[in-house]
């Protein structure tokens, strides 16, 4: 257990595992994205009571489901670094936030636009959305305070603090629509032997839940790679990088 949280706690080994991993993600993404959105939006009937404008729940639902997925994410790795002082851990929720701040807007610009033609608003201050709302500003809190203090030391020690406290919005997110009276539906397939959507309907929305899990996936060994390279610019193992070339070293 220890021996591979080393081996993982390893800049230059984790420079490599993610460098060897993304394309490999990339390529399973794409895949995935390409039938999800094909099974979605041309396969699956349209709903008897929504029409057609259910079908942005291929986007809205994984892109809400990542949002607080990436935030957990974010959460445990800083909790990991304040705790073990890893610094590949605090690498990890660095680059996670942005990633989830992404997914977290796509997830409530979606839910607008269906808002729109169902409630008949673009917005309103409901317990999910309000929530919802409230996990990007802490995306946002986190990734300004990287850079707002003194020291790389410190900012990360505050940003990490910050993650973990702002766990607790999690939960809320989740189960806000059975704690409050609220506008937004129940989940739809938090049981999957009884799910309350038809399985066309169903398959494709698990596609794009994988799609976009991958896609995650794709974009966080990206950035591992790059904050690494901007942490360890000096380091002798980078500069072996020039001669050896940045995949064979």
């Amino acid at each position: 257990m220890f021996q591979w949280i080393h081996r993982f706690g390893s800049a230059p080994f984790m420079y490599r595992f993610a460098g060897r991993l993304a394309p490999w993600l990339g390529a399973l993404c794409l895949l995935s994205l390409v039938a999800g959105l094909y099974l979605g939006l041309v396969v699956a009937p349209a709903d008897y009571e929504q029409g057609d404008s259910y079908r942005i729940i291929y986007i809205h639902v994984p892109a809400a489901w990542m949002s607080m997925f990436t935030y957990m994410v974010m959460a445990v790795s800083s909790a990991v670094f304040l705790i073990w002082r890893l610094k590949i851990a605090d690498v990890v929720a660095e680059a996670s936030a942005p990633i989830g701040a992404a997914f977290t807007a796509v997830a409530l610009i979606t839910g607008s636009f269906w808002g729109k033609p169902m409630w008949g608003t673009w917005w309103i201050w409901d317990a999910r959305l309000t929530s919802e709302l409230l996990l990007l500003f802490l995306y946002f809190g986190y990734m300004a305070l990287r850079g707002s203090l003194d020291t790389p030391q410190s900012s990360a020690k505050a940003a990490a603090i910050l993650a973990v406290v702002g766990v607790v919005n999690i939960p809320i997110i989740h189960f806000s629509v059975e704690w409050w009276n609220t506008l937004h539906q129940p989940a739809t397939i938090s049981k999957l032997d009884t799910p309350s959507m038809h399985i066309s309907m169903l398959r494709p929305l698990l596609l794009m839940v994988l799609a976009f899990q991958l896609l995650y996936f794709y974009n966080l060994m990206i950035r591992v790679r790059t904050l690494i390279l901007t942490r360890e610019g000096r380091a002798s193992w980078v500069a072996e990088l020039d001669t050896k070339g940045p995949e064979n070293a």
